[in-house]
């Protein structure tokens, strides 16, 4: 062998050489065969992992974009490892228990009447409801009753008691002044105007003087004037009686006073000054006739200071 030759196979082992530490370097001083091996198993394990992703959408970004569980490119997504099913299956059943529970939570709001019209919290009226009928019928909603519980409305409220307490009343009216009460009696509460009591008069048996004896502010009862035939405004559910035991009716027979109830006789005497009176000064009376009502306080033939009534074309 010359020594050209020798020359050139000694380049060709340094060449060889040189290239040997260049891509151990590049490869993190690991070997060819090692850097092969590994980066080899790496893009294995990440095309497995691909193409056995399983997507999840999030259910909130969904309900912002309008878009179905099937989501588009505009949805939030997680991607879980097919190595992890339980993971994937606990989130999969999370989805399902929510949109059940988002469905409950519709039906149970269908379950209050489609009648219903909430004026504000705590004021709302609507066609009165089954459980009430029941309670109503054959008591101050007689079986010969002459209007159709269609015509009333069932009317919940919030009122300030004597105690300055919050306390949730109830009355039944004629459909036709139900947005009247709802105003009129938030306007009441919002002023802390000051009521004893609100119920239906079929607490008290739908005895009228019974109500009046406790003070019940009430509005439908189906009955007449007093003891004759003619029906009161009260049948028709267009009278309201306010605080009845400070604010007395009083009748004038053979020139008697008739004061009803009796209990509220230290309350006939309208020139005193006491606690609840209804007169023209009083909020209860501008909101009334504000709403078109007219107050037996005005009448000529008796005074019925608890009294407003409307009516209707």
């Amino acid at each position: 062998m010359n020594n050209k030759s020798k020359r050139d196979i000694f380049f060709l082992i340094a060449l060889i050489v040189v290239c040997a530490i260049m891509a151990r370097t590049l490869a993190g001083h690991e070997t060819l065969d090692e850097y092969a091996k590994t980066h080899s198993s790496a893009e294995g394990s990440e095309s497995a992992t691909g193409s056995a992703s399983v997507t999840v959408y999030d259910k909130d970004s969904e309900a912002a974009e309008g878009n179905s569980i099937s989501g588009t490119s505009t949805s939030t997504a997680t991607t879980l490892d097919s190595a992890s099913p339980d993971a994937s299956s606990a989130l999969s059943t999370e989805k399902v228990n929510s949109s059940v529970t988002n469905s409950s939570s519709e039906d149970s709001d269908l379950d209050v009447s489609d009648t219903r019209v909430t004026y504000s919290d705590g004021f709302y009226y609507e066609t009165i409801p089954d459980s009430i009928v029941s309670k109503i019928t054959g008591v101050s909603y007689p079986e010969n009753c002459e209007i159709s519980l269609d015509d009333l409305r069932y009317c919940v409220m919030l009122y300030v008691d004597f105690e300055g307490e919050v306390k949730t009343g109830e009355m039944i009216c004629n459909k036709a002044i139900a947005d009247d009460i709802m105003e009129i009696f938030y306007e009441l509460y919002d002023n802390d105007y000051q009521i004893e009591s609100i119920k239906l008069v079929d607490d008290f048996d739908a005895d009228d003087e019974a109500s009046m004896r406790a003070n019940n502010t009430s509005c439908f009862n189906y009955r007449p004037i007093g003891n004759g035939k003619k029906l009161s405004k009260h049948a028709l559910g267009l009278a309201i009686d306010i605080n009845p035991l400070y604010n007395p009716q009083i009748r004038y027979k053979n020139g008697s006073p008739s004061i009803s109830p009796s209990e509220g006789e230290k309350y006939a005497d309208r020139t005193a000054d006491f606690p609840y009176k209804i007169n023209e000064n009083d909020l209860a009376y501008k909101l009334f006739t504000s709403h078109g009502f007219s107050w037996g306080g005005n009448w000529n033939s008796s005074k019925d200071y608890q009294h407003f009534e409307k009516k209707i074309h």
